[in-house]
Formats: structure tokens, sequence, C-alpha cells
């Protein structure tokens, strides 16, 4: 078994890639392959929180069928967004928080979506995990998203030794190199889901067993 601070994170993603390439992309970064459109990452992002790729594909579909751009956002109601929006988890604050969009974004950033962290947090239902990813994926910046997939497989390879997922995006800042960075949520998101799975990972069938020193697992 590998011992946790000799992990090879080179040889993780190596191992990963092929398995990365066979399964679908997470809902963002769907999006982006359709149209690297910011506005319509940015949107997608807010609604895939707490809710599954399916159903947040099934959404966005729909939605974008109806609005372009923030222009068209903000002529809708907010009930009317509530129902373009559903069955997204929270979907009635999510309605809420795109109804305040446009407004913030024009107010705020000449009507522009901005690219930096301290920026984007500001926007209605952006966190740092949203903020983080659509810089990555709408605009090609340096940015590690941490999400409960991240936080949880990171420190179950030893990689890092962390409580929260913002101590886990501070600690791999310093220490995953930077050519991981717009790879890191794509990969583990997408294996977290299949193979290192929250419960009962899928140990013995996994591309990372003869590496990964299964911290806390079992």
């Amino acid at each position: 078994m590998a011992t946790a601070n000799k992990f090879n994170i080179d040889r993780a993603f190596e191992k990963l890639q092929p398995l990365i390439e066979k399964l679908d992309a997470p809902v963002v970064e769907f999006v982006a392959q359709q149209k690297n459109d910011p506005f319509r990452i940015l949107i997608a992002t807010i609604l895939s929180a707490r809710t599954n790729d399916k159903i947040t594909n099934r959404v966005i579909e729909k939605l974008f069928a109806q609005i372009k751009d923030f222009a068209a956002l903000d002529k809708l109601s907010v009930e009317e967004i509530e129902k373009l929006i559903y069955p997204v988890g929270f979907y009635r604050q999510k309605a809420v928080q795109l109804k305040k969009l446009p407004t913030t974004i024009r107010e705020q950033f000449g009507g522009i979506i901005p690219s930096e962290i301290d920026q984007l947090v500001k926007l209605p239902g952006v966190g740092r995990k949203t903020a983080n990813l659509v810089r990555a994926v709408a605009f090609g910046k340096p940015a590690i998203c941490v999400d409960t997939h991240v936080h949880r497989i990171s420190n179950r390879w030893g990689y890092v030794r962390t409580k929260t997922p913002f101590a886990t995006e501070i600690a791999l800042r310093k220490k995953l190199p930077a050519r991981y960075w717009m790879k890191i949520n794509h990969y583990l998101v997408v294996f977290g889901q299949t193979i290192c799975r929250p419960v009962n990972p899928k140990c013995n069938s996994c591309q990372l067993n003869d590496i990964c020193p299964k911290i806390n697992v079992g």
C-alpha cells in the first residue's frame, strides 16, 4: 500500500485520464463544450449546485431555449424562472438569485461577467466553488474548484490533510502542480461519482488501487 506522504499525483492523473475520457463530463464542462459562453456557464454552474447532472442538463436545455443573455433573463419574473428551472435543487432560491443577476452584473461590473474570484463571489448564488469553476471553464484562467469530491478524494489519497473544502483549496494551491489546476475538478467529480464514492468505494476495481493509501476507507 502506498504511504500518504509519497502519493504520486502525476501517476494518479495519468491513470485517471483513460477513465475520464470514456465517461460523461460534469454538466458545466458539457455546457462549455457546446458553446464557450460565460453567460451559459455561469447560469449552468449555479443551477447544478445540489442537483444531479441529468436533471441539470434537462433544465438548462429548456432554459437556454428561452433566454440567450442577461437582457432576456431580466425580462422574466421570479415565477417564470421557477417554472423554467424546476426541478433543480432549491429552485425557488435559485430563481431569486437568477433574477438578481442581470442587475448585479450591470450595476457592479458594467454588464461584463468578471473573471476574478473576489468579484465573482459577489454575484447572487456564487460561492467559492462556483467562482473557481466559472473562472476555469468560462475564462480558461487558473483556478482550483473544490467540491465534496475533490475535498474527500484528495484527503483519501493523503495528498492534503484538511478539514474543510476551503482549507483544501488553499492547500492545493500551494502543492498541486499548475498543470492540474484546470483538470482536478473534472477528473475527481467523475472519479468520485463512479469509483471513489463516499460510501463503499470500488477500491478493488479502481485504477489507483496500487498507489492509493485509502485513508479513512473501511
